[in-house]
């Protein structure tokens, strides 16, 4: 209704202070799903936008920079410049007021608060890919062809492209000074400065930029950035320091012309020279840099566009420095992301591998119930699990299936004390580990040979009282262990330890 500029305050303090008392009521809400947590964040992120640009427009109204605030408060008070009683300027705000609701005789108070309340609930559009299953992987297909088809990477998989792309330090410092490499890091950066403002909207992201720079600053004054520390030096180097040949070993061309031709090309390169012609030409190119600095060489000896001072090696000019500084701050910076999103980037690798092992039907039924899972996943630990049958639960903290326990008896533990206590889960499993290694193990350590009387006996007293019955009844020196001892074969086949020994010394088992 007032347009002054002392409304106009009391409303925007008015309105941060709703704001912030609807992020506190948003904030206490413990969201169920990643899906649920993304847009909380995001409203909350939009909030306090909100307060930062009310903030800024009362900081411009107490600056008063027109002093119109000034002039407003002096009005209040009938102190005008122009000599104005305070009774007229009350009676004009008073004839503005009846002029406002003549104007608008159904005006009627509006309760921001439901509008506020709303906000709670608002679902913001956040864009991923199909790749980043709403946030949860990366989507670096792009920038791996990049990486594979340019000459600073390597023909690798994908999923060992997740495990590399973060070491920049491992990339030679001559590939780094390329166009190609350059622009790779930028999209590099942009596309992972992009995902982390999509998923971690509350994260300060300048904030975190800004630490990074100022220990790039501190580390590249000294020297020890990972990847430039010949390079982060002043002026005033041996030329013969960058090249991969020192030129101190050899007096002559001839001499020179022994190292080989690649090794040469190397060199040239690495100094900005040309590197083509006969292997003579080259050793005469390079053999030049011996006793002649860079910059009193001529210059058809230079690649065009290029000078030996302004190749990564000899005094280096401040603007070069600057490029070399600026790469390394976005290599820092890739790789503080990359420590951010570490958990992001492991959960993405695995993702790849397991896709692998997949079938296209397989993947496309498995990303539909990614999707329902993304609706109803929860957080929260102590979720009650629904299981009203009481069947064990599996490896993924899920009861087994009802067939399953039915069929092989899965929900079944047996014990055997005679095995150091191991557990069989299963009927079949448990028959099965008679015939094991360390079920006779244990009964060789007993005393007592492992025949099929001892079936179904887990406890070593009950082992004990049966072979002593058996003694009494048959005498002690009845038990042939040659016959009755059994044994299995890497087949599964039983014989005895006299048929077992003599298949084995003919070398059939």
């Amino acid at each position: 209704m007032s347009a002054t500029l002392l409304e106009a305050t009391r409303a925007y303090h008015e309105e941060v202070e709703r704001l912030e008392r609807t992020i506190v009521k948003d904030l206490q809400n413990d969201p169920t799903s990643n899906r649920d947590r993304l847009h909380q964040s995001h409203r909350v992120r939009s909030m306090i936008d909100q307060i930062s640009d009310t903030t800024y427009k009362l900081i411009d109204i107490y600056e008063d920079n027109d002093y119109a605030r000034k002039d407003e408060i002096a009005a209040l008070g009938g102190q005008m410049a122009n000599g104005t009683s305070v009774f007229s300027v009350f009676y004009d705000r008073l004839k503005e007021i009846r002029e406002y609701h003549r104007r608008h005789p159904s005006a009627r108070v509006v309760d921001v608060t439901d509008e506020y309340e709303q906000m709670l609930k608002e679902e913001p559009q956040i864009e991923f890919s199909g790749e980043e299953g709403s946030g949860r992987y990366l989507d670096l297909h792009e920038l791996y062809n990049d990486y594979i088809n340019s000459k600073f990477g390597e023909p690798i998989e994908y999923s060992a492209y997740l495990q590399v792309f973060p070491q920049a330090q491992k990339i030679p410092r001559k590939l780094k000074l390329t166009r190609q490499y350059k622009e790779y890091l930028n999209k590099l950066l942009e596309y992972l400065i992009s995902f982390f403002e999509r998923t971690e909207p509350l994260q300060d992201l300048e904030r975190i930029f800004s630490k990074v720079k100022s220990e790039l600053e501190e580390q590249w004054a000294s020297g020890v950035v990972p990847g430039w520390e010949n390079d982060t030096h002043e002026n005033g180097h041996d030329p013969s320091e960058h090249t991969a040949i020192d030129l101190d070993y050899y007096s002559t061309v001839e001499e020179l012309i022994e190292v080989g031709p690649e090794r040469l090309k190397e060199a040239l390169a690495a100094l900005g020279l040309k590197t083509g012609g006969t292997i003579r030409q080259r050793s005469e190119r390079l053999f030049l840099t011996k006793d002649t600095p860079l910059e009193n060489l001529d210059k058809k000896h230079f690649v065009k566009g290029s000078r030996g001072s302004e190749q990564n090696g000899v005094a280096s000019t401040p603007q070069q420095t600057n490029d070399w500084k600026e790469i390394a701050l976005m290599e820092a910076k890739m790789e503080k992301l990359c420590d951010l999103l570490q958990e992001t980037i492991v959960r993405t690798k695995e993702n790849v591998e397991k896709k692998q092992a997949l079938t296209y039907e397989e993947m496309e039924a498995e990303r539909e119930e990614d999707e329902v899972q993304a609706d109803t996943e929860s957080d929260d630990d102590e979720q009650q699990i629904y299981n009203p049958l009481k069947l064990p639960m599996g490896w993924d903290g899920k009861p087994i299936p009802y067939w399953l326990y039915k069929l092989h008896g899965l929900g079944q533990e047996f014990k055997c004390e005679i095995c150091g206590n191991q557990s069989y889960w299963g009927r079949r499993a448990y028959e099965r580990h008679f015939k094991e290694f360390r079920h006779q193990h244990g009964m060789r350590c007993l005393g007592i040979p492992n025949t099929k009387n001892f079936n179904e006996i887990t406890s070593i007293e009950e082992a004990k009282e049966l072979w002593d019955r058996i003694q009494e009844r048959q005498g002690v020196n009845k038990w042939r262990p040659d016959l009755e001892e059994e044994y299995e074969d890497q087949e599964g086949n039983i014989y005895n330890k006299k048929t077992y020994t003599d298949l084995q010394r003919q070398g059939l088992i």
